[in-house]
C-alpha cells in the first residue's frame, strides 16, 4: 500500500510481505528468543477477527463512558474536555509511534477521547441544537456498518491506486485545514467555521468537503479492516490486535467529528 494508517505504517505484522517483515527491527537477543521459539505459534497466541472484535467493542464501551462524563460537565467543567482533547492527542502520537502496542495507552486513549467527543458534542448541541448529536451518531454507525457489510461481503477492497487518491486527498484536506485554522486564529475571519462556511453555488464549502471527507473515512475504515485482515493471514502475535483496535477508534472518532461539523455548518447555512 501506498499509505498506511499510522497505527498499523510502524508495524511489520500487518505488512502484505508476511510472517518474515515480522522478524526486522529487532535486537539481536529478541532474534535468538524468535529461534529458540516453535516455527509457528499456537492458535491461541495468534490474531483472530474475533477477539480482535471483542477488545475494539471494550474499547468503544470506554469511549461511551468517557463521552457521557464530558457530556455532563462540559457546561460545568468546560476545560475537562478541552484538556481531554489535548491529553487525546498525546497519547495518539505515543500509540502511533510505539513499536509495541500498549493496552493500557490504548484503553486511556478511548477513555479520554470519550470525554472530549462527549464535551464537543454537548458544544455542539447547545449551539446548534435540532438532535444534531443524535444525527451524526447514527450517520456515524451507518457508515460504519455499511463500510464494514461491503468489506466483509467483498464488494469492497484496498488498493494501491485508491490509496494514491486516498493520500494526496488527505495531504490536500491537511492542508486546508491548517489554512482555514490560520486565518480563524489570526482574525482573517469571525465566522465559527472560516472558509468552511464560505457558499459555493449556493452550498457552503464546508458540506462538499464534508461530504468528501466522509467518503475519505469510510476508505480509511477499509485500510483499517485490511490491515487486520493481513494481521490475522500473518499469524501476527495476539497483542497486535490491540494495533488494530487503536486504528479503528481513530478513524471512527475522525468520522463521528467530521460529520458531527458538517452537519453543524448545514443547519448554520439555514
Amino acid at each position: 500500500m501506498a499509505l498506511d494508517n499510522p497505527a498499523f505504517k510502524r508495524n511489520s505484522a500487518f505488512s502484505s510481505q508476511g510472517a518474515v517483515a515480522a522478524a526486522q527491527d529487532v535486537s539481536a537477543q529478541q532474534l535468538q528468543e524468535m529461534y529458540n521459539q516453535p516455527a509457528t505459534l499456537p492458535d491461541r497466541d495468534v490474531m483472530t477477527i474475533e477477539t480482535t472484535l471483542q477488545k475494539s467493542a471494550a474499547s468503544f464501551g470506554l469511549l461511551i463512558v468517557g463521552a457521557a462524563l464530558g457530556w455532563l460537565t462540559a457546561e460545568s467543567l468546560p476545560f475537562l474536555w478541552i484538556g481531554a482533547g489535548l491529553v487525546g492527542f498525546v497519547l495518539a502520537l505515543v500509540n502511533i509511534f510505539k513499536k509495541e502496542p500498549s493496552p493500557g495507552l490504548i484503553l486511556a486513549y478511548s477513555g479520554v477521547q470519550g470525554v472530549f467527543v462527549g464535551g464537543i458534542s454537548a458544544w455542539y448541541e447547545l449551539a446548534f441544537g435540532g438532535g444534531i448529536v443524535s444525527q451524526a451518531v447514527i450517520a456515524t454507525l451507518v457508515v460504519v456498518g455499511v463500510t464494514l457489510a461491503l468489506f466483509a461481503s467483498g464488494k469492497i477492497r484496498a488498493s494501491k491506486k485508491a490509496t494514491k487518491i486516498f493520500l494526496v486527498a488527505m495531504i490536500g484536506y491537511a492542508v486546508f485545514s491548517l489554512v482555514n485554522f490560520g486565518l480563524m486564529v489570526f482574525g482573517a475571519t469571525d465566522d465559527p467555521f472560516g472558509l468552511r462556511s464560505v457558499p459555493i453555488m449556493g452550498i457552503p464549502l464546508g458540506v462538499i468537503l464534508g461530504v468528501f471527507v466522509v467518503i475519505m473515512a469510510a476508505y480509511s475504515l477499509v485500510l483499517d479492516f485490511d490491515f487486520i485482515q493481513q494481521g490475522v493471514r500473518n499469524r501476527a502475535p495476539r497483542k497486535y490486535e490491540w494495533t488494530g483496535v487503536f486504528g479503528i477508534m481513530v478513524t471512527v472518532i475522525w468520522l463521528y467529528l467530521e460529520i458531527l461539523r458538517m452537519l453543524a455548518i448545514m443547519q448554520s447555512s439555514d
